[in-house]
């Protein structure tokens, strides 16, 4: 394979929107087939793939997941090498997940361990979502490559590169997207009476639905209603007659998930006969929570303590989202955080993860896996 720095950086200047990855497939398929194939097998679905490394005696099957889509994000890092589509960026650092994920590809296709092994290439993690239809996909059609232990890494801008984090239990939020259009009756700004104006109306609602948090939900479950979108209007003298906010829904539990939205249709419904006019929900994605394996999670600890080359830190939970918590709802498996050292944080558009952890945290990765192969 070309090393690690070069596809790493090849990746990251072609991010595309989740499930319209072809040009990012095509590099994906480019790369795999420069790997000897005696022991690969590759399974296409959509934009993604799923490559069995066949293993020497394999008695269980062993799986990694990277996710290969980009964001909708204007890159300002001043790279070299920074993404050739507008409008589109690898802030989240998919683009590192996959250089891991195709150096433990050609590893493990140059020497197979002794177990199976599967790496899913996944599209759609940021939306509408790819992990739950590519699990139903893989289940009805292949359900051999249902593997017996799932594991996956998310880049941590905060830490230093080789500290490997994560923790027993819950590690990422339930998560849901919120959208509410409010439609009302547009109309002359000199003649208010004869309208709904719903600028107001989106204001009153955008308060209350900050006391959901505060008011409604038990002060010892975490959970958060952030609206971080509201437009409303087209010139300075005409009443609205329509108004959208975008937002998100985050909580650790799911039975206070289903509280928060039940509060805020109620607060919709209060909206409407306040300000007669017509609310509209759309939930949009929503991912479950990400849980680890405790006793996988402890495995993977001792692991890390052990490995001369990271340093381990024990991770707090976060109100992140990540649809790899679809797969682990089913199969027993351990997400962490790998350090990339960078000054500003995922999903912004001068994140730059320090690549200096790219072959770190691939060989680690590597190693981590045929612990578990063999």
């Amino acid at each position: 394979m070309q090393n690690l720095l070069e596809i790493r950086r090849r990746l990251h200047q072609i991010p595309e929107r989740g499930f319209e990855e072809w040009k990012t497939k095509k590099l994906i398929e480019e790369t795999l087939a420069s790997f000897p194939q005696q022991h690969l097998e590759v399974f296409s679905w959509r934009t993604g793939f799923i490559v069995k490394i066949k293993g020497t005696h394999p008695t269980k099957t062993i799986a990694w997941r990277t996710d290969i889509d980009g964001l909708p994000i204007e890159e300002q890092t001043g790279l070299s090498y920074a993404s050739q589509h507008a409008g589109f960026m690898h802030a989240c650092g998919h683009d590192v997940h996959m250089t891991v994920a195709l150096h433990l590809v050609e590893a493990l296709a140059e020497r197979p361990a002794k177990d199976d092994v599967l790496v899913y290439f996944q599209p759609a993690e940021e939306s509408p979502g790819g992990a739950l239809p590519m699990l139903s996909w893989v289940k009805e059609q292949h359900p051999e490559l249902v593997p017996d232990e799932f594991y996956a890494l998310h880049v941590a801008p905060e830490l230093p590169v080789g500290v490997i984090s994560t923790k027993p239990g819950i590690l990422f939020a339930n998560t849901s997207e919120l959208y509410i259009d409010l439609h009302g009756k547009e109309g002359h700004a000199a003649f208010p009476h004869r309208t709904t104006d719903m600028s107001v109306a989106a204001a009153h609602l955008l308060i209350q639905l900050q006391s959901i948090v505060s008011r409604s939900v038990d002060p010892l479950q975490p959970s958060v209603v952030t609206i971080g979108k509201m437009t409303s209007g087209t010139v300075q003298n005409i009443i609205s007659g329509h108004a959208r906010l975008e937002g998100t829904i985050r909580t650790f539990d799911a039975a206070v998930m289903t509280q928060i939205k039940e509060r805020i249709e109620a607060i919709c419904r209060g909206v409407e006969a306040a300000f007669d006019c017509r609310v509209a929900i759309d939930y949009g994605s929503s991912y479950h929570q990400v849980y680890n394996h405790h006793e996988l999670a402890e495995v993977f600890r001792d692991f890390a303590v052990q490995d001369p080359d990271v340093t381990y830190s024990e991770a707090k939970e976060a109100m992140t989202g990540e649809d790899f918590g679809y797969f682990l709802a089913g199969i027993p498996g351990v997400l962490f955080w790998a350090g990339a050292q960078t000054e500003y944080g995922l999903h912004h558009a001068k994140m730059a993860p320090d690549e200096a952890m790219l072959p770190v945290t691939a060989q680690f990765v590597e190693r981590w896996i045929r612990s578990r192969a063999e």
